[in-house]
C-alpha cells in the first residue's frame, strides 16, 4: 500500500512538473508573440514597400513613385557624360504652405552627414594629425566615469559603430522636446545603459558620429562643418549653399 501510495505521489508530482512546464512554454509563446507583434509597428514600411517592388522604367516614374509611398519631397539630379545634366523634383518643398520641390530646393542633410565626418576622421588620420587607435578617453578625459571603457573605445570603433554607446534617440526623454535637447543630445545617451563592450558587437549609434564630430573640432580648433566645406567640399568644387 505505502509502495502503491509513493508511485502515485511520484506520477502525480511528474505530472504536476509536466503542467508547470506546459505553463511556461505558453506564456513564453504569449510574450514572443506580442513582442513580435510590437515590433512590427517600427517597421519602416515605407521602405520595404519600395525595396520589394519593382522598378519602374524611367527616373521621373520612380519619382512619382517614391512620392506615392509617402515621402514628404525629392530631389534627383543625373549627370551623365555626353549628356546635358538633368534634375527631377517631386514632392513638396513646404508641404504646409503647399510650396512644391524645386530644384534649388534645400532639405535637411540628416544621416549623411556622417559620411563626412567619416571622411574627414580619415583624412586627419592619413595627415597623422590624430589616430584611428586614440581612445574617448585621449580626447574627452571629462567623459572617464560616464562612459564605461572610455579608455578602451578607439576612434576605429565608433566610426565603425563597435563602441557599445548607445544611440542618444533611444533614449525616450530627448524625443520630449527635440528641438532643445538636440544640443544636450550627449546626456541622453549618458543616461542609458552600455550596450556591449568596446568591438564585441555592432550597433548603430549617433552617438558615436557625435563624439567623432566633437574629435574634429578639438584637433582642427573650429567646427567640423567648417572643415568639411574647406577641406571636403571646396577641393571638390562642390557647391553647398546650406551645411546642417
Amino acid at each position: 500500500m505505502q509502495t502503491q501510495l509513493g508511485r502515485m505521489r511520484i506520477y502525480g508530482s511528474i505530472k504536476q512538473g509536466r503542467h508547470e512546464k506546459q505553463k511556461i512554454k505558453l506564456a513564453f509563446r504569449i510574450v514572443l508573440f506580442t513582442a513580435t507583434a510590437a515590433s512590427m509597428f517600427f517597421v519602416p514600411w515605407i521602405l520595404v514597400k519600395a525595396w520589394i517592388l519593382p522598378l519602374p522604367d524611367t527616373v521621373r516614374e520612380q519619382v512619382n513613385e517614391a512620392i506615392g509611398h509617402g515621402f514628404d519631397g525629392m530631389i534627383v539630379y543625373i549627370d551623365q557624360t555626353g549628356k546635358p545634366p538633368a534634375s527631377y523634383t517631386g514632392g513638396w518643398k513646404d508641404r504646409d504652405n503647399k510650396i512644391p520641390a524645386d530644384h534649388n530646393a534645400l532639405f535637411k542633410i540628416a544621416i549623411v552627414e556622417k559620411l563626412y565626418i567619416a571622411v574627414s576622421i580619415a583624412k586627419l588620420a592619413k595627415q597623422r594629425r590624430l589616430s584611428l587607435d586614440e581612445t574617448v578617453a585621449d580626447y574627452f578625459p571629462e567623459l572617464q566615469g560616464k562612459i564605461q571603457h572610455a579608455k578602451k573605445i578607439t576612434l576605429r570603433m565608433l566610426a565603425q559603430h563597435r563602441s557599445g554607446i548607445p544611440n542618444f534617440t533611444s533614449n525616450p526623454d530627448y524625443w520630449k522636446n527635440k528641438q532643445e535637447n538636440g544640443d544636450r543630445a550627449l546626456e541622453f545617451a549618458l543616461a542609458l545603459p552600455t550596450s556591449f563592450k568596446p568591438d564585441k558587437s555592432y550597433e548603430y549609434s549617433k552617438t558615436n558620429y557625435l563624439l567623432l564630430g566633437k574629435v574634429i573640432e578639438r584637433v582642427t580648433g573650429y567646427t567640423h562643418h567648417q572643415y568639411i566645406k574647406d577641406e571636403i567640399l571646396a577641393p571638390l568644387n562642390l557647391t553647398i549653399r546650406f551645411f546642417r
